[in-house]
């Protein structure tokens, strides 16, 4: 079964999901595909949490206790939202590789450092073995396969991060990922009949837009 994690280093949840997403890719095939949220959020039309003043300050105090119930070092960057394109093109520049990609959330989740700028990342892509990171994050395949990424998300249906896709089922959120490993090791539970129905419940009211 085809496995796909779609994260973008912005969010926290993703951070939290992480050891989870690396336990499971050291038993089957992940693919890692970074992706940028905000683009996620306007083709979807809605906005993200840190955009909505009082979710904002319940979600930062929500995965603050998430990380201490999980006994996992969280720290948030010095300003939140960030830009976080240096970030994933840094990331697909190595390759998107497990050391690339922890090696970026450490510094900007489990360190609180920025991670808004080639600048900024500058340590992490040192260690990385990245001579010019400026040069790398610069370059057209780099961001070719950055919009790769992206169209590909959107072409699944994905409508947040983090997103894991298991052939195409997706999981949203570091707390669905019981759910996702259920499903993983029995299929048969996202066909079972309350499951179906509920995928076609039709709608008894809407917001006028």
């Amino acid at each position: 079964m085809p496995i796909v994690w779609y994260f973008d280093f912005i969010s926290p949840f993703a951070w939290l999901q992480w050891p989870k997403v690396k336990a499971l890719a050291a038993m089957h095939p992940v693919a890692l595909r970074p992706i940028v949220l905000a683009g996620v959020l306007e083709k979807c039309g809605q906005k993200g949490p840190a955009e909505i003043p009082a979710k904002r300050e319940f979600t930062y105090r929500y995965v603050l206790w998430r990380a201490q119930q999980a006994h996992q070092p969280l720290r948030f960057p010095p300003a939140h939202p960030f830009n976080p394109l240096a970030a994933l093109r840094l990331c697909i520049a190595a390759d998107t590789s497990v050391e690339a990609t922890e090696a970026i959330f450490d510094w900007i989740w489990g360190q609180g450092h920025a991670g808004d700028s080639i600048n900024a990342l500058a340590p992490v892509a040192a260690r990385l073995g990245i001579a010019d990171p400026a040069a790398a994050i610069a370059d057209p395949a780099v961001k070719a396969q950055l919009r790769a990424n992206f169209d590909a998300a959107i072409a699944e249906g994905v409508f947040g991060v983090p997103t894991l896709s298991l052939d195409g089922r997706l999981f949203w959120g570091d707390d669905a990922h019981d759910f996702a490993l259920a499903c993983l090791r029995d299929p048969s539970l996202w066909d079972a009949p309350e499951m179906q129905r509920v995928a076609s419940l039709p709608l008894a009211a809407a917001r006028a837009v």
